[in-house]
């Protein structure tokens, strides 16, 4: 079961991932990212906000090698305490990010990425819960 959960939660950070490495390339989506207050008038992100897409995709898919890990899917470190805590700080930090997307203008930013970060909050519970 846990390798499911992993799967399903590495699957929702590869697709946040691509949004974001999209946004990286000056796909025109600005509006739906950041709360939309750095988008320009053609759409796209600022320099600087691009490259923190950048950043951001490449932490989530590191977080989606750690829940790969911690679902047994890779490796052999799956009952490791560290990633069970891991998990724990993840789920906390999604569910403050799906805060801040609720609380976005843009209905892909607020319904999209918030139901996103919404099951990928209750994936981390359950993976931590093992």
């Amino acid at each position: 079961m846990t390798e499911s959960l992993a799967v399903a939660a590495c699957g929702l950070l590869l697709l946040a991932a691509a949004f974001q490495l999209a946004l990286t390339a000056g796909a025109p989506w600005a509006a739906a990212a950041y709360g939309g207050r750095a988008a320009r008038s053609d759409g796209r992100l600022p320099g600087r906000y691009r490259a923190a897409s950048l950043v951001a995709a490449v932490v989530l898919v590191g977080i989606g090698w750690l829940l790969l890990l911690r679902g047994g899917v890779v490796g052999s470190a799956s009952e490791s305490p560290a990633l069970t805590v891991a998990c724990w700080g993840l789920a906390v930090l999604f569910a403050v990010n799906t805060a801040g997307n609720l609380a976005g203008r843009h209905p892909l930013e607020r319904w999209g990425m918030g139901g996103l970060t919404a099951c990928l909050t209750v994936l981390c519970v359950l993976l931590a819960l093992g």
